[in-house]
């Protein structure tokens, strides 16, 4: 297998890495590369740190290894290569009335990359994480092959684990029936941070997302648009027409002045009375992936984002944290509220029964120093923050966040004793170290 110099980053952009990379096309391959030179895997890079980085070492893409195995209607399931994109497993199952039980906000993630980051969608609520519906996967250790299934020690390490038990290969899913290949939202305006709690709480549909103002303050802190999905057949909508960014785009673009602007005119394109919608499934759950390269919309230094997760009865703590970033002046426009359910698969995995709040920065010195204390700020209120997203935070936050942090650490060191599977975010936050 042969190793190529190059530079690469995660989604935000705001970190970078520069070393050798395998991009196997067979899984024969694979399994020799781990044998000989066992590396880290990476996806789609679409995580938005540093946990796809491996700066001065090694790392294997696996975006190559994108085989769809077997699809058993009846009963349900698929087998696929860990490389398949979720937009495109999407696109192949929705047509047949089937349908990945989770989905993240973007299609460009990979089933390995959804497993290793037990990633949660806006049904959260109602189906849990990604890593409760995967049946079985191969994995490629140091040590070898390994088929892993739910309720092993090695399953709970591997499922949201970081990628550091080795090479997720292929893996078994279940999948969800679905209605049809469209989505049929209802979208309403909530004035304000108790409604939309109370809208959260109250939501019986399949998938429910909020989109948040984070710029609104006094009375009008946290408002936004409520959006409620349900499957659905009939007519299919002409996909929109897909655009790029093909430059950086400077400071200006996203100064307060016209990120409240667009808050307010996106707010208000929602009528009073709230509407009814059919959409592409794709445009539904990955609405930014029409915009290639929307990261670029934050400029050459790129962005972080923080996402956090609190216990329902930390609700008033979350409200203090996002007055923080109102009265900031920092936020973007893009800014998420979701209730979620207790679902998770793995030691490491984010989900808590609460809610979480997500909000992207241009990576500047006073948006880090903001970041800085939304993490206090939730390690204070019981919470948590996502490791697919964290580019900032420290390690004895993090091991506190993540009581599960020990047994995870057991399994990985059982497995992986040489640490040929570290990462830069691993070795950031010390995660291979004992408390």
């Amino acid at each position: 297998m042969s190793w190529k110099q190059a530079d690469w980053s995660g989604w935000g952009r705001a970190l970078t890495a520069s070393g050798q990379l395998a991009r196997p096309e067979r899984q024969s391959t694979l399994a020799a590369l781990m044998r000989d030179t066992p590396a880290p895997a990476i996806g789609g890079c679409r995580s938005y740190g540093d946990a796809c980085l491996n700066d001065g070492g090694r790392a294997v893409r696996t975006t190559r290894l994108d085989r769809v195995l077997s699809i058993d209607p009846e009963a349900a399931t698929v087998t696929v290569e860990a490389g398949v994109t979720l937009g495109d497993l999407t696109r192949l199952l929705a047509p047949r009335g089937l349908l990945p039980a989770v989905l993240p906000g973007t299609g460009f993630a990979t089933v390995g990359g959804a497993i290793a980051m037990d990633v949660h969608g806006k049904n959260h609520h109602h189906a849990g994480s990604f890593g409760q519906h995967v049946l079985s996967l191969r994995l490629l250790t140091p040590g070898g092959p390994v088929e892993v299934t739910p309720g092993s020690d090695l399953f709970a390490a591997t499922v949201g684990g970081l990628g550091q038990t080795g090479i997720i290969a292929e893996a078994t899913l279940r999948v969800l029936k679905c209605k049809g290949d469209v989505m049929v939202v209802t979208e309403r305006r909530v004035p304000g941070w108790n409604d939309f709690l109370a809208a959260l709480d109250g939501s019986e549909a399949s998938y429910c997302v909020g989109w948040i103002d984070a710029t609104a303050t006094g009375d009008r802190l946290g408002r936004g648009i409520l959006e409620e999905g349900e499957t659905g057949a009939g007519l299919i909508p002409p996909p929109g027409r897909a655009r790029s960014v093909p430059f950086d785009a400077p400071a200006a673009a996203l100064s307060p002045p016209v990120v409240r602007a667009f808050n307010a005119a996106y707010y208000n394109r929602v009528p009073r009375g709230g509407r009814t919608v059919v959409r592409r499934i794709g445009e539904y759950f990955f609405p930014l992936d029409r915009i290639h390269d929307w990261n670029r919309l934050y400029g050459k230094r790129g962005f972080h984002q923080f996402q956090c997760v609190v216990p329902v009865a930390a609700a008033p703590a979350l409200r203090r944290i996002l007055e923080r970033i109102a009265h900031s002046g920092l936020a973007s426009p893009l800014a998420v509220l979701k209730r979620m359910g207790p679902g998770r698969a793995g030691h490491l995995s984010f989900p808590m029964e609460g809610y979480t709040l997500a909000c992207d920065f241009r990576n500047t010195p006073d948006a880090v120093a903001l970041i800085e204390t939304l993490e206090d700020a939730t390690q204070d209120a019981g919470g948590r923050i996502y490791l697919a997203k964290d580019a900032l935070a420290t390690g004895a936050a993090v091991r506190s966040m993540y009581p599960d942090h020990g047994a995870w650490l057991r399994e990985v060191e059982r497995v992986d004793p040489e640490g040929t599977m570290t990462t830069d975010l691993v070795r950031r936050l010390g995660l291979r170290n004992a408390a």
